[in-house]
């Protein structure tokens, strides 16, 4: 049987004579790495080309479970590297001499080739350059098909470039706002309320009592009170037992003290 991902990273580390606090930098937690050595969790790709990189080892060395020679092997270890540094540019030239199909490195090629894809498409996205942009999302497309490790948020993030890029083909395919609320609760989450914000701006449904819930969150956070108020009263029915408690902190913020103590003495029924 192969070595896992998590036992690889663990050998290598031993061999390397580093600790795990010293492997981990201030990149990812110890107890993320003691998971990811226990295989009781699977490293991102950005997470597992900084670890290679910290041990000086290829991406693919962790990702094969024999270690298999390659013809491929020097221009991967150099697309990881460019990848690493996000020299998008380089990356992009580097995959185009790579000689398909290859058994040992077909999956992490396609993947690499996948996420500069999209990387690019999020900068034409922002510089207005349609055309280019949809194709290199086509490109993404096919190539995540042709590996095992293109996630489905990968796939999230290709049709929110795409719904910018042409909202028309990605009204086509469905809705996207499961995908944005998604998003803006990551990024109300990571603090980010003017992210979460945009990622709302962008929703059809404007009525979901989920949309105005979440949107009540954020201008709460942001400290905007009335209109956080007002986006939790329209929830109100749909989810009281999510609002009582934020409508009565916005009522106080704003000094309303008779919707203050409404809402307290609802809080207090719940």
């Amino acid at each position: 049987m192969g070595v896992d991902i998590g036992s690889r990273l663990k050998q290598a580390r031993l061999e390397a004579g580093l600790s795990q606090r010293q492997l981990c930098g201030d990149v990812i937690t110890r107890n993320m790495l003691s998971q990811i050595e226990n295989g009781t969790a699977r490293p991102s790709m950005d997470t597992l080309t900084f670890l290679a990189g910290r041990l000086g080892k290829g991406v693919s060395y962790f990702l094969e479970e024999d270690t298999v020679t390659s013809p491929n092997q020097p221009l991967m270890e150099r697309a990881g590297m460019l990848w690493e540094k996000r020299e998008l540019g380089e990356l992009w030239q580097c995959l185009s001499g790579y000689q398909a199909p290859d058994a040992v490195f077909d999956r992490e090629y396609y993947l690499l080739k996948a996420l500069a894809a999209l990387t690019l498409a999020e900068q034409t996205a922002r510089e207005g350059r349609v055309p280019y942009g949809l194709w290199l999302l086509e490109e993404a497309k096919q190539s995540g098909a042709r590996t095992p490790y293109y996630t489905a948020a990968l796939e999230e993030q290709r049709l929110l470039i795409l719904a910018r890029l042409d909202p028309d083909k990605a009204m086509e395919m469905g809705s996207l706002d499961p995908h944005l609320l998604l998003r803006a609760r990551q990024a109300l989450k990571q603090g980010n309320t003017r992210l979460a914000l945009r990622q709302l701006d962008a929703c059809e449904d404007t009525s979901d009592p989920e949309f105005l819930l979440l949107r009540g969150d954020v201008f709460f956070a942001m400290g905007d009170h009335l209109q956080a108020a007002q986006c939790y009263r329209s929830a109100e029915k749909a989810f009281p037992d999510k609002v009582i408690r934020q409508l009565e902190q916005c009522y106080l913020a704003m000094e309303d003290y008779k919707m203050a103590y409404h809402y307290a003495c609802l809080g207090r029924k719940e």
